[in-house]
C-alpha cells in the first residue's frame, strides 16, 4: 500500500453457535493486517458488541451508527468472516449506514485437520450466505479470488491493494470537478461528450473560454514574482534547449492556469491545445500540462475531457500518472504491437532518461518551430502498462468505455514527439472493438496493471458500462 492513507470500515461477522474465539481473533487478526499495511481502519470494540463483531440487529445499528460518524473519511467497507456469520446482520449494518461505498466480502479458510467443534468456521458456507443477502437488499459488493483466503497470506495483500484501488477509483470520480479550458476544436468531433450525462454521474464540468486565460496571461509581466517561479519549475522538470521567451509564455500559462483551476476548484482538466494558442499566443501548453499529470492532476490534449476523466480513473488506481495517447500506428507487421504517440504533452515518468522540451513538429511543418515550443519529447520506457478509454454516449445516455492491461515494449522506433511501442494480446481484435463501437482515437494508459480494479469500480459501483478486454501477454 503506498500513496494517500486509507481508511476502511470492518464489519466482523458473528454467529453465537461457533466459538466466540474464532470472532475475537478474527477481529484482532484483521486489525493487525490492516494497520500493517498503513491502513486506519474503523470497527466496533469488545466494550461496544460482543468480540467487537455483529451478530444481531442491535449490534448492526451500532455499527452503522459508527460508520455514519466516520462517513468522511472512510474509503470502503471489508466484511471479515472468522466464522459462518450472521447474514442479516452484515446487511443491516451497511443499510443503515447507507455509505454507498465499495464492499469487499472476505472469509476465512478452514483447516482441514481442525473440523470439530471447538475449531471450526463455515466461513465458507457464510460467505455464500452474506452474498445473498447483501444481493437481496441492492448492496453492491467485491469478492476475492479466493472463495476463502487466510487474512496473513499473500494473497489477501494483493487483494487488499486491488480493493484499495478500487475505492480510490470510486472515491475519485464521484463528485469530480473538471476544467474544460477552451472549446473543442471544430474538425475534432472526435472529443465530443456529454456535460448533462457527465453531471448525472456526479462529474462537473467547469468551462473557461480561452481568450479569458490570454486575457489574464496578458497583464502579467515577465519579471513577475509568479511567473518567474514558474519558470523555475519548469527549468527544473526538464531540459529545456528552447528560445528564453518562449519559456517565459510558458510559465504565464501554467500560473494562469494554476490559478484558474484552484479558484473554482477543478483537480483535473482538459485544454484546447492547438492549434490557437500556437497562432496567437506563440506557444505550445504541453510540458505545463505534462507537469499537471505528472503531479497527479490529470490533463488532457485536444478539449478531450472524457480523456482527462480515463487519464484520472487511471491515476487514482495506480497512484502514478497516466497519459492520453493515440492510437497511432501500426509497428511492422506485429499484429499484437503498435505504436501509441502524442507532440506531445505525456508525463516526464513515462519517458526514458533522455526527455526534453522541444516544438510541436506537426504543426510548424510549415511556418517553422518558432511559435510551436514547449512539447514533451521522449521515449516511453519499457514496462507494464494499462489502457482505459470512457466516452459519454448520448443516444443511451450511458457512460461506457472499454479498459485492459499491456506493456510498453522496448522495440526500437525512430520518430518524433512522444511515443512508445505498445504490445497487447489479440490487438487487432481490439482495434475491430474500437472501429466497429465507434469508440475515439485517443486512449488514456499507466504504467502498471490496474485494468482489474479500475473495471470493478466503473461497473460494480459506477454503474458504467466498460468492457473488460481480459487478455493475458
Amino acid at each position: 500500500m503506498s500513496g494517500r492513507k486509507m481508511t476502511m470500515g470492518v464489519i466482523v461477522g458473528n454467529r453465537g453457535v461457533f466459538p466466540g474465539e474464532l470472532a475475537k481473533g478474527g477481529r484482532e487478526e484483521i486489525i493487525r493486517v490492516l494497520t500493517g499495511a498503513g491502513v486506519d481502519v474503523v470497527v466496533l470494540g469488545p466494550n461496544d458488541s460482543k468480540f467487537g463483531a455483529v451478530e444481531n440487529r442491535e449490534e448492526a445499528k451500532r455499527c452503522a451508527e459508527l460508520f455514519r460518524k466516520s462517513a468522511d473519511r472512510l474509503d470502503g467497507v471489508i466484511v471479515t468472516l472468522p466464522n459462518f456469520g450472521d447474514e442479516r446482520a452484515v446487511a443491516e449494518t451497511l443499510r443503515l449506514a447507507d455509505l454507498h461505498l465499495p464492499v469487499l466480502v472476505q472469509a476465512s479458510p478452514d483447516v482441514a485437520g481442525k473440523l470439530s467443534v471447538q475449531f471450526r468456521r463455515d466461513s465458507f458456507c457464510g460467505k455464500i450466505s452474506v452474498c445473498n443477502n447483501l444481493s437481496q437488499y441492492g448492496i453492491p459488493y467485491s469478492l476475492t479470488r479466493s472463495h476463502t483466503v487466510d487474512l496473513e497470506s499473500a494473497e489477501f495483500a494483493e487483494e487488499l491493494a486491488w480493493f484499495a484501488a478500487v475505492c480510490r477509483v470510486v472515491k475519485g470520480m464521484r463528485r469530480l470537478r473538471v476544467g474544460a479550458i477552451g472549446a473543442r476544436v471544430a474538425p475534432f468531433n472526435t472529443v465530443r461528450y456529454s456535460e448533462k450525462i457527465l453531471e448525472d454521474a456526479g462529474i462537473s464540468v467547469e468551462t473557461v473560454d480561452l481568450s479569458e486565460i490570454l486575457g489574464r496571461v496578458g497583464r502579467l509581466a515577465d519579471n513577475d514574482a509568479n511567473v518567474l517561479a514558474k519558470l523555475a519549475e519548469i527549468h527544473a522538470y526538464t531540459a529545456t534547449p528552447v528560445p528564453e521567451k518562449s519559456l517565459v509564455k510558458m510559465a504565464k500559462l501554467g500560473f494562469v492556469i494554476d490559478e484558474w483551476m484552484r479558484s473554482v476548484d477543478v483537480s483535473v482538466s482538459a485544454v484546447q491545445c492547438w492549434s490557437a494558442l500556437q497562432d496567437y499566443f506563440g506557444v505550445a501548453s504541453c510540458t505545463i500540462m505534462s507537469m499537471m499529470s505528472n503531479g497527479l492532476k490529470s490533463s488532457a490534449c485536444e478539449a478531450d475531457v472524457c480523456g482527462t476523466l480515463s487519464m484520472h480513473a487511471l491515476a487514482l488506481a495506480s497512484e502514478t500518472p497516466s497519459a492520453l495517447l493515440d492510437w497511432n500506428n501500426n509497428y511492422g507487421d506485429d499484429p499484437d504491437k503498435a505504436v501509441c504517440f502524442h507532440c506531445s504533452n505525456l508525463p516526464k515518468s513515462f519517458f526514458e532518461d533522455d526527455h526534453r522540451m522541444h516544438y510541436n513538429v506537426t504543426g510548424a511543418r510549415v511556418p517553422g518551430p518558432d511559435n510551436f515550443y514547449g512539447t514533451m519529447a521522449g521515449r516511453v520506457k519499457a514496462g507494464p502498462m494499462s489502457y482505459l478509454r470512457v466516452s459519454t454516449q448520448d443516444t443511451t445516455g450511458r457512460i461506457r468505455g472499454y479498459v485492459g492491461d499491456g506493456a510498453f515494449t522496448a522495440d526500437p522506433l525512430n520518430t518524433f514527439g512522444g511515443v512508445g511501442v505498445v504490445q497487447i494480446a489479440q490487438l487487432k481484435e481490439l482495434l475491430h472493438f474500437i472501429c466497429e463501437r465507434g469508440f475515439e482515437h485517443h486512449v488514456a494508459a499507466t504504467r502498471a496493471h490496474v485494468a482489474a480494479a479500475v473495471h470493478e469500480a466503473a461497473t460494480r459501483y459506477l454503474g458504467w458500462d466498460i468492457a473488460w478486454r481480459r487478455v493475458g501477454m
